[in-house]
C-alpha cells in the first residue's frame, strides 16, 4: 500500500514539473523565453517548493493507506495529515495576499513588508485551519475525515484561483517586466493544491485496479 502511495505522490510531483514550463510561458509569454522558462529547473527554491508539496502529498495519503491495509488509525498517525492540510490552506492565503498586493501596489518596490505578512498570514491559517481540521478528527472516522479535508482543499483553491487569475491578467496588461510574478505565484499554489486534494482518490483508484489484477493478494 505504500508502494501505491509513494507512486501517486511521485505522479503528483511529475505532472507539476511537466506543467511547470508551460504554465511559466502561458503566465508570463510573450515576455518569457523557453530559454528561460527551462532555467527555473536551475534552482533551489523550484526543488524546495517539489519537495515540499511531494512530502505533504505523501503525509496526506498517510491515512488512507491505513485504512486501505486495514491498521489501526491512532491520534498521532492523523498528524502528518491534519499538518499537511493546514500548510495548504496557509499557502493558498500566502498566494492570495500576494495577489491582492501586486493588483494594488503593482512593482513599485516599496511594500517589501508583503514577503512578512505574506509569511504571517500563511502561518496564522495554517494554525486556524490545523485546529479545525483537528476539532474535526475528534467527532468523525478517518476516512470522513480526508474526504472533508479535500473537499476544504479544492474549495480553497478555487477561492485562492478566483483572485489570482483577474488579478494576473490585470498584472500582465502593465508595462513592466515579469507580467505579474507574484500572481504567478498565486496561480501556482491554486493549481498545485488543486491537484494535491486529488490525492487520496487517485490512490484509491490504483488500489481498486490492484485489488482486481491480484483478488488473492488482498489482505496483503
Amino acid at each position: 500500500m505504500k508502494r501505491w502511495a509513494w507512486i501517486v505522490a511521485g505522479l503528483y510531483v511529475v505532472i507539476l514539473a511537466a506543467l511547470t514550463v508551460p504554465a511559466i510561458m502561458l503566465a508570463f509569454a510573450p515576455r518569457a523565453s523557453w530559454k528561460d522558462a527551462g532555467e527555473v529547473f536551475v534552482g533551489w527554491p523550484y526543488w524546495l517548493w517539489l519537495l515540499v508539496m511531494m512530502t505533504s502529498q505523501y503525509a496526506l495519503l498517510s491515512v488512507p493507506v491505513r485504512v486501505a491495509s486495514r491498521r489501526p488509525i491512532t491520534r498521532g498517525s492523523l498528524w502528518p495529515t491534519l499538518l499537511a492540510g493546514g500548510l495548504m490552506m496557509g499557502g493558498l492565503a500566502a498566494g492570495a495576499a500576494g495577489c491582492v498586493y501586486e493588483f494594488f501596489f503593482r512593482d513599485q518596490g516599496k511594500g517589501h513588508w508583503i514577503g512578512w505578512v505574506a509569511v504571517a498570514l500563511g502561518g496564522l491559517t495554517w494554525s486556524l485551519w490545523l485546529l479545525a481540521f483537528f476539532r474535526m478528527s475528534k467527532r468523525l472516522d478517518a476516512s470522513d475525515v480526508i474526504s472533508r479535508q479535500c473537499r476544504a482543499l479544492l474549495k480553497g483553491s478555487i477561492l485562492e484561483l478566483l483572485i489570482a487569475v483577474p488579478t494576473h491578467i490585470v498584472a500582465r496588461s502593465r508595462d513592466y517586466c515579469c507580467a505579474g510574478f507574484m500572481t504567478f505565484i498565486g496561480l501556482t499554489m491554486g493549481v498545485s493544491v488543486m491537484f494535491f486534494s486529488f490525492g487520496p482518490a487517485v490512490f484509491f483508484l490504483y488500489l481498486e485496479r490492484w485489488k482486481r489484477l491480484h483478488p488473492e493478494q488482498q489482505r496483503g
